[in-house]
């Protein structure tokens, strides 16, 4: 499984990248308004600090200006993959920009028929949104089972990218499931690294260690 970091955070996406284990980063509007940066500003240089694909979302609903932002959006970087919403007009700028050989990740997916209709438009990533489902009472975890099942009927090439991400077991079952990709908060990604128990073991052979007096050099 792909980890990409859904935040706008350079000094997260920094400290992350540093530790070899992200992918990719994904961005949206809500993210870039809490870095309160310029969104070309803060995405040049998130994308020179990772080799992985950045989403970077339009906020055009029609079909025009989504092409038109799209344009200006992909002369930041060449690892830009530009996110557009699982709606007629995004679909078809998806079908436009993927022809033109762009990265595009297809978001606010709810729903298996929405998957499946990104796909037959060329999507790169699809991004169903798993909290969000969970919030109103629906599995999420059933969304990307479902999703998968269909893609793999059909040897779809686009990627399952499970977002909204919420604990570290919605990391775990989207793997087990098989997900191309968790798109995961810094917080949560880092919760991945914990257990009680290694923190007990490792306490212990330090405490071991020190009883020999030795050192490693």
């Amino acid at each position: 499984m792909k980890f990409f970091v859904d935040t706008a955070d350079v000094d997260e996406i920094r400290k992350l990248n540093d530790l070899g284990l992200l992918d990719g980063v994904t961005t949206n509007p809500s993210l870039i308004l809490k870095s309160g940066r310029d969104i070309t500003e803060v995405t040049k240089e998130i994308c020179d600090l990772v080799d992985g694909p950045v989403s970077a979302e339009v906020t055009a609903t029609d079909y025009d200006g989504m092409m038109s932002e799209a344009a200006v959006l992909g002369k930041i970087a060449d690892n830009i993959c530009i996110k557009v919403p699982l709606t007629p007009d995004g679909l078809k700028a998806c079908k436009a920009l993927t022809s033109n050989g762009k990265q595009v990740n297809v978001t606010l997916c709810f729903s298996a028929n929405q998957a499946l209709l990104a796909a037959k438009a060329g999507a790169t990533f699809i991004s169903p949104f798993i909290g969000r489902l969970d919030d109103i009472g629906i599995d999420g975890m059933e969304l990307i089972e479902e999703i998968r099942t269909i893609y793999d009927n059909y040897d779809f090439k686009t990627e399952i990218l499970a977002a909204s991400i919420r604990t570290v077991n919605h990391v775990k079952e989207a793997a087990m499931i098989g997900a191309d990709v968790a798109t995961v908060p810094p917080a949560t990604l880092h919760a991945l690294f914990k257990h009680p128990l290694t923190d007990k073991g490792l306490e212990a052979f330090l405490a071991d260690w020190a009883k020999t007096g030795q050192k490693i050099a």
